[in-house]
C-alpha cells in the first residue's frame, strides 16, 4: 500500500480519537447529558418504561448508553467515549468517501479536515446521539456511491445505514432527500441501478416507521428551538465551523466563515479540476437537510444546529476538494487561515464552563463546603437530575423539593413536592444547597423563575436565610441557614 493510501486509511482515524479523547472530562456535563446520565443509571424496566413515555427517538442511544454503564459504569467518561468514537469513525470514513471519490489526497484531506474542525471534537465529547448520527451518515454516502457504482450488494447495506441513521435520530432522515438529489444528478446509466437505489431508500425509512409514528405521539416533549431569523443560513454555516456563540472572537469567526466560503467558491468555479461526483455528492448533503428543516420549522421550531451535524462531513469534504484544487502555495495560504481560529476554538471547546450548565461548579461546590444534615432544593426544569446523574456525590443530601424521582415515574420529570411537605422537610433542615438552573428556552426560563421565587418564599418562612454563594455558568449555588 502506497504511502499516501496508507496515511488516507489511518490518519484520520487516529486523529479524531486522538482529539476526541484531548480533555474529554473537562467541559462541565450540560443539560441533555445529565439527562443521559440519568437514564444510564436505570433498570431496564424503568427504560423501557421511559421510551414507552417521552424521548423515544433517543432509544437506540440509551439503550447503547445504558449497556456501556452495565459493562464499565457510568460517569462523564464512559458516556461520552462512544461519541469520541464514532467521531473518530466518521472521520477514517469521510476519508474513505473521498477516496472513492477523487483518490487518496481528496480522502486524506477530507478525514483530517474532519477530524480537526472544532465542532467535530465539541461532539466526540458529548454524551448524545449526534456524533453516531453523523458517523452512520458518511458510512450511507460512502454505501450510496458504491451502489451507484454498480455493486449490487451495497444496496442491502445501504438500506441498514439508513435505518440505522433514523433509529439514532429521525432528523438523520433529511439526509435521504440529499441522496436523492445526487442520484438525480448522477443519473445512473442502468435502471436496475436506480430501482435498487430507491428500494434502499424505501426499505429503510419503512424499518424506521414504528419509531417515527411513536415519536410524532411524544412530540409535546420537544424542547424549543430558536426561531428562524435572516441570519439562520449564516449562523448554520458558522456553527459547522466552530460550536457555541462564545467559542471565538468575532473577528477569528468571521475570517474563519470567509475562508470557508472563498474556499467553496473556488472550488465551484474551478469545478472541471474536481471529481466528477464531487460537488453531486458535497452540495446537496450540505444544502438540503437544512433547508428542509426550514421549512419544517414554519409550523413548529425545530432548526436546532445539533440536528444538523451530520451535514459537518459535507463541508469538510467540499473544503478538501477545493484544496485539491489549488496550487500548493494556496494550499498552505488556506492552511493557515484556518489554523488560529480552528486552534483557539479547540481550547475555548475543552474549557468547564463552555457549556450550559457548569454542573462541575456544583459538584466541587457541595464536595468542599457540604455538611452532615444538609439537603438540596433545586429549580429549573431537568435541573433536578442532576443528584440522579452523580448518585454518589448526592448520596447523604436528600433532595428536598422531589417526592418521586423521574425514574421511578418512567419520565424525565421528578414529581415535586407540595408546598405543605416542602415547609414541614425545610423546618427540620439545619442548612439547604438551593441551586437554581437558567435555560435557553425563554418558556423553561420563566417556569424556572417562578419555582425558584416560590423555593425562596419558602426558605424563608423556615427561617433560613443566604450565606455562602456562587455563581457559575448558567447556575446560582446558594448556602442557605439558620
Amino acid at each position: 500500500m502506497p504511502s499516501l493510501e496508507r496515511a488516507a486509511v489511518w490518519a484520520p482515524l487516529i486523529v479524531g480519537l486522538g482529539l476526541g479523547l484531548w480533555g474529554i472530562t473537562g467541559p462541565s456535563a450540560w443539560t441533555d447529558e445529565i439527562v443521559t446520565l440519568d437514564v444510564a443509571h436505570r433498570s431496564w424496566p424503568q427504560l423501557m418504561e421511559l421510551l414507552g413515555h417521552v424521548d423515544a427517538v433517543h432509544g437506540l442511544h440509551y439503550v447503547l448508553m445504558y449497556l456501556v454503564g452495565q459493562a464499565v459504569g457510568v460517569g462523564e467518561f464512559t458516556m461520552r467515549l462512544p461519541s469520541a468514537v464514532a467521531v473518530a469513525v466518521a472521520a477514517a470514513g469521510l476519508s474513505w468517501l473521498g477516496r472513492l471519490l477523487g483518490g487518496p489526497r481528496l480522502g486524506l484531506y477530507a478525514g483530517l479536515l474532519l477530524a480537526v474542525l472544532p465542532t467535530a471534537s465539541r461532539y466526540a465529547q458529548e454524551a448524545r446521539s449526534f456524533a453516531f448520527v453523523m458517523a452512520v451518515a458518511v458510512l450511507a454516502t460512502g454505501a450510496l456511491i458504491k451502489a451507484l457504482s454498480g455493486h449490487a450488494r451495497w444496496s442491502a447495506g445501504y438500506a441498514v445505514l439508513i435505518a440505522l441513521l433514523g433509529w439514532f435520530n429521525v432528523m438523520g432522515l433529511l439526509l435521504v432527500a440529499a441522496h436523492a438529489v445526487t442520484v438525480a444528478l448522477r443519473r445512473p446509466a442502468r435502471r436496475r441501478v436506480l430501482i435498487r437505489l430507491l428500494s434502499a431508500q424505501a426499505a429503510g425509512i419503512a424499518a424506521v416507521i414504528p419509531l417515527l409514528v411513536l415519536g410524532f405521539s411524544q412530540r409535546s416533549a420537544v424542547g424549543e428551538a430558536p426561531p428562524i431569523t435572516a441570519t439562520t443560513p449564516y449562523n448554520y454555516l458558522t456553527w459547522l465551523l466552530t460550536p457555541g456563540q462564545d467559542t471565538l472572537p468575532n473577528a477569528l469567526k468571521l475570517l474563519l466563515t470567509l475562508t470557508a466560503l472563498a474556499a467553496v467558491a473556488l472550488l465551484i468555479a474551478r469545478r472541471r479540476k474536481a471529481p466528477p461526483l464531487l460537488l453531486a455528492v458535497g452540495v446537496p448533503w450540505l444544502a438540503v437537510p437544512p433547508l428542509l428543516l426550514l421549512g419544517l420549522s414554519l409550523d413548529q421550531p425545530l432548526f436546532a444546529y445539533r440536528y444538523l451535524l451530520f451535514c459537518l462531513p459535507a463541508l469538510a469534504l467540499l473544503l478538501a476538494a477545493a484544496a485539491t484544487v489549488l496550487p500548493w502555495p494556496k494550499q498552505l495560504l488556506l492552511a493557515l487561515l484556518l489554523t488560529v481560529p480552528i486552534a483557539v476554538s479547540h481550547l475555548a471547546i475543552r474549557q468547564q464552563d463552555s457549556r450550559h450548565w457548569d454542573t462541575t461548579a456544583v459538584l466541587t461546590t457541595l464536595q468542599g463546603r457540604a455538611a452532615s444534615g444538609d439537603g438540596v432544593l433545586f429549580s429549573g426544569g431537568r435541573c433536578d437530575l442532576i443528584p440522579s446523574a452523580y448518585p454518589e456525590d448526592f448520596a447523604h443530601l436528600p433532595d428536598l423539593g422531589t417526592t418521586r424521582t423521574a425514574a421511578e415515574r418512567g419520565t424525565l420529570d421528578n414529581q415535586p413536592a407540595d408546598q405543605a411537605l416542602l415547609d414541614q422537610r425545610l423546618a427540620r433542615a439545619p442548612r439547604v444547597w438551593h441551586i437554581t438552573c437558567r435555560h435557553i428556552s425563554s418558556g423553561s426560563r420563566q417556569a424556572a423563575a417562578r419555582t425558584a421565587a416560590s423555593q425562596e418564599q419558602a426558605l424563608t418562612r423556615a427561617g433560613l436565610s443566604p450565606g455562602y454563594h456562587r455563581s457559575a455558568r448558567d447556575l446560582e449555588i446558594t448556602l442557605c441557614q439558620r
